[in-house]
């Protein structure tokens, strides 16, 4: 009897021990403390819904409080009436939106998320995957509007040749004879003031798109072309891709009857991506077939889908990276570039510190460009990142929280939204110092001594294992247009000046006039 007692005592000592390592709540009391203090989610403030509306009136035209198009102003006001957690509950069709304005849980949230992150983002996108051309996409869904495993597992298929810098920087050269082109375009296409054309931000679409034929295909599609009319293929698929991602604010915030029958904003929004997939495969099924007589002589001659392929054995992998590439790259590099643009042109004095660093760097304005010399422009890359920081191109990030998380004190339940308004977090005085002001030094070495900048308060493309995918090629269109217009060219903007608004991304609102005129040497 004895031993079957001393038996029993050491199988419960070793449960409690198992208890212990195993409970986070036992094994950390400070968590169990913080659990227990904690308020509840119904008590985080926010707007107070109405019956049947909840909180999605305020974003319907004519009688909401919130403007859709300023969504930037929006994340703002939020903060500025209920603080640094807002919640955005009883939206029709959705879960509820919980904004985020503290650095440090933003930080605590990336920091504890898993290899599957779920970021909250196109659900129209998912349903048009998933559901309508589910015949094309099938098990192979891209890494837009994709989550889960299914992510994971295209992800990693794809990932090496975008984002290892080595291979990034063999593109220099194919993306600096784009751009060429493009100012040569810029200098054809001025008026009798030398300025730019109305439109000159559908001509700066063009060019992202041939930079993004060029590395992704190794096709030149001919976007740059004097005479290219305005209903040609190139054209309209920057007009698809344009639609389909400019809606998404109006499909996913207000009230979603696409849901259930197709809408007239739904109806179109799949037409236009049809017509998107329907003739960029058409160049993609172009590119994959010169590619069986393809002679490379250079590595660098390699595109993006002839580096998957390499690895990879199903085409349709290739041929859906690319899709996914052209659909949100068109509209955000495009749109980071008629803002970085009009901030170089309106900040005279920040341009003549880029323009002496460019002479430094490339006496002869000839010379072709490489790593090397991309990499002493540091001024060059700090004035980019400020301008992100300021007028952030992505207005906010977020995550579909995985599990139940303390925020700020409240108990955020599993499956909320949380959204992180980098585009208000950047300019806030207690993670920035001199938040107001436009300062790119304090990215540059020694910058960060001076500088207080907390490194999740701005984060333009993200964080962790969903952070932008093409991040890199981005950066590196951005840093040779940058370097190749301002060595030789003086850009000025002598126009009212522009107010920022939502489209797809956050950019200025208006025509961009810019006065080119060449410099003396």
């Amino acid at each position: 009897m004895a031993n079957k007692i001393t038996k029993i005592t050491k199988t419960l000592i070793r449960h409690r021990s198992q208890t212990l390592l195993t409970d986070p709540e036992t094994f950390c009391p400070a968590q169990a403390q913080e659990k227990q203090r904690a308020k509840p989610y119904s008590q985080v403030p926010g707007p107070k819904a109405i019956p049947i509306l909840g909180n999605t009136w305020r974003l319907m035209p004519i009688v909401g409080q919130y403007d859709i198009s300023d969504m930037a102003r929006v994340s703002l006001l939020l903060y500025q009436d209920y603080g640094k957690i807002v919640k955005l509950s009883n939206l029709v069709g959705r879960p509820d939106l919980l904004f985020l304005y503290d650095a440090d849980e933003i930080e605590k949230i990336y920091r504890q998320e898993g290899p599957t992150p779920f970021r909250p983002s196109m659900p129209c996108l998912v349903k048009y995957k998933s559901d309508v051309r589910k015949d094309f996409f099938g098990v192979e869904a891209g890494v837009v509007g994709v989550h889960g495993e299914p992510w994971r597992i295209f992800r990693t298929k794809v990932q090496k040749p975008i984002l290892q810098l080595r291979t990034v920087k063999k593109y220099i050269e194919p993306i600096e004879a784009v751009t060429e082109d493009f100012i040569q375009r810029m200098l054809e296409m001025r008026d009798s003031n030398q300025e730019m054309p109305h439109d000159f931000d559908n001509e700066i679409h063009k060019w992202a798109l041939e930079c993004i034929g060029r590395v992704s295909l190794d096709t030149r599609l001919g976007c740059l072309d004097a005479n290219l009319p305005t209903d040609s293929e190139p054209q309209k698929i920057i007009n698809a891709a344009k639609y389909a991602l400019r809606n998404i604010a109006l499909l996913e915030l207000r009230f979603p009857f696409w849901r259930y029958f197709p809408t007239t904003i739904w109806t179109n929004y799949v037409k236009n991506m049809d017509y998107f997939i329907e003739i960029c495969t058409k160049y993609i099924d172009e590119a994959m077939a010169r590619l069986k007589t393809k002679e490379v002589k250079d590595e660098k001659d390699l595109s993006l889908v002839e580096r998957i392929l390499a690895s990879e054995p199903n085409p349709k992998t290739a041929t859906i990276l690319a899709l996914d590439l052209i659909l949100v790259g068109i509209d955000t590099i495009s749109m980071a570039v008629c803002s970085i643009l009009y901030q170089i042109a309106t900040r005279p004095d920040q341009q003549q510190k880029l323009y002496e660093e460019l002479r430094r760097v490339m006496p002869d304005p000839r010379e072709p460009l490489d790593s090397n010399k991309l990499e002493e422009m540091v001024f060059l890359k700090a004035f980019v990142k400020e301008v992100f920081r300021v007028y952030s191109t992505v207005i906010g990030n977020g995550r579909t929280l995985q599990e139940d998380m303390i925020l700020l004190g409240y108990k955020v339940p599993k499956g909320v939204q949380v959204v992180f308004p980098t585009v208000v977090t950047g300019n806030m005085a207690e993670y920035v110092s001199e938040a107001d002001q436009f300062y790119p030094e304090r990215w540059m070495k020694g910058g960060d001594e001076n500088f207080k900048l907390h490194p999740f308060a701005s984060l333009p493309y993200g964080y962790g294992a969903r952070m932008c995918l093409g991040r890199r090629f981005a950066d590196l269109e951005i840093q040779v247009l940058l370097a190749k217009l301002i060595r030789t060219y003086k850009l000025e903007f002598n126009h009212k000046p522009l107010e920022y608004k939502v489209s797809f991304m956050y950019a200025p609102d208006g025509e961009l006039r810019f006065k080119m005129t060449k410099r003396k040497d």
